[in-house]
């Protein structure tokens, strides 16, 4: 498993228009000149990175995260994924995906996303009653929701993915089952179910203090996570990862990268890449990103100053690998830490094992759900105290 190659690439495309209530990741607003400027640099990090550690096998997923990617235009896109096919390569049956957030796509441009290369579009839709998209700073309506769904099958994108996010502040079991039942009903090929997690530093981190939030009880959003289970299994979709559902055949397979903490590139601001059992961050702030791309430049190598942790290695390991369905598998992390830590891990399951939160089946250590997966924290944090 150590010598596997990187197939897989990450590229953080920064923009939004509004920052939502709920997020922590790294983003910022600016105009044309800067998106601009950010691509060309975006590019020349790419070549960077490809003379750093030259590919040895080219991608077969590629993944435009953000931000909202949808804010870049189709030539910008394209001129991307043109570096990316020069200097890594790319399979002809690549899974390449874009994220976008309703009123930023128009059938034009989803069009031209899909004619430079990109066959997979990941929506985040959150929620469909207004004023739960407003409470939690979403920069769109409902009605923009239909229309970006339509706009995308117009386009000929037939997968697409669609995000949804319980626990919303004042949402309601009958809200969620609303936003189920529709979000169902456009018939995506993929969905991910998000929990509402409330981030230091973020609006809500600052306005819901612990004891004064208007969020529902542990009790509700155990419901809404039972309610979403049975009203996507029932509708033929796979309960492969904690939060995420599939059609046969179309699991997100550059998430399962990570899951399987498998390598990859990772490039942008605010992005890591796995490459060599080392984790490479970038800067959150656009400044620092720039200054960092061209000082590598100016050298003319990329001088990664990587933080190999094999604590934290491990620990990611965990706790990805108890995401999936399939589980972890014990072979993988025997070959990588050896026999006695994987006999530990195992031993420390023990507990969950007897209360069938876990099972150990045919070499691979898996949660059962739905109660496996709804205490996941809690057996995770168990683990990383026990072995950190």
């Amino acid at each position: 498993m150590n010598q596997e190659l990187p197939t897989s690439i990450y590229l953080h495309i920064p923009f939004c228009r509004r920052r939502c209530f709920y997020c922590d990741f790294a983003i910022t607003t600016g105009g044309e000149d800067l998106k601009q400027r950010y691509v060309e640099t975006l590019c020349q990090e790419i070549a960077l990175t490809a003379a750093h550690k030259p590919p040895k096998a080219q991608l077969q997923t590629i993944f435009f995260g953000g931000g909202t990617p949808s804010l870049l235009s189709v030539a910008q896109i394209d001129r991307i994924l043109e570096a990316i096919a020069r200097h890594f390569g790319i399979v002809a049956k690549a899974e390449i995906s874009l994220e976008a957030n309703p009123g930023t796509i128009a059938l034009e441009t989803a069009a031209g996303y899909h004619a430079s290369g990109v066959n997979r579009i990941s929506l985040g839709a959150q929620a469909f009653q207004q004023e739960l998209l407003d409470v939690c700073g979403r920069g769109h309506s409902v009605e923009e929701i239909y229309t970006a769904v339509d706009v995308i099958q117009k386009a000929g994108i037939a997968n697409f993915s669609l995000d949804l996010i319980s626990g919303l502040p004042k949402q309601t079991i009958a809200q969620w089952q609303e936003s189920l039942d529709r979000a169902i009903a456009f018939a995506p090929t993929h969905m991910s179910i998000y929990d509402l997690t409330i981030e230091e530093g973020t609006a809500f981190g600052k306005r819901y203090q612990a004891g004064d939030r208007p969020l529902p009880t542990e009790e509700m959003t155990v419901e809404m996570y039972l309610l979403a289970r049975q009203a996507l299994q029932s509708s033929g979709y796979e309960h492969y990862e904690i939060s995420n559902y599939a059609r046969s055949g179309y699991q997100c397979q550059h998430n399962r990268t990570y899951w399987l903490n498998q390598p990859f590139y990772g490039v942008g601001m605010g992005a890591t890449s796995y490459l060599d059992r080392e984790r490479i961050d970038r800067p959150r702030k656009i400044r620092e990103y720039f200054e960092m791309v061209e000082a590598w430049q100016q050298l003319g190598k990329v001088p990664f100053a990587p933080k190999v942790l094999d604590v934290e290695e491990l620990l990611d390991l965990l706790m990805q690998g108890l995401r999936l369905s399939e589980g972890l598998s014990l072979q993988s992390l025997t070959q990588r830490y050896g026999k006695e830590l994987s006999d530990r891990v195992c031993e420390l399951m023990e507990p969950y094992l007897g209360k069938k939160w876990a099972s150990l089946e045919n070499g691979y250590l898996k949660l059962i759900p739905p109660d496996g997966w709804l205490f996941s924290n809690e057996i995770i944090t168990d683990l990383f105290e026990k072995l950190g």
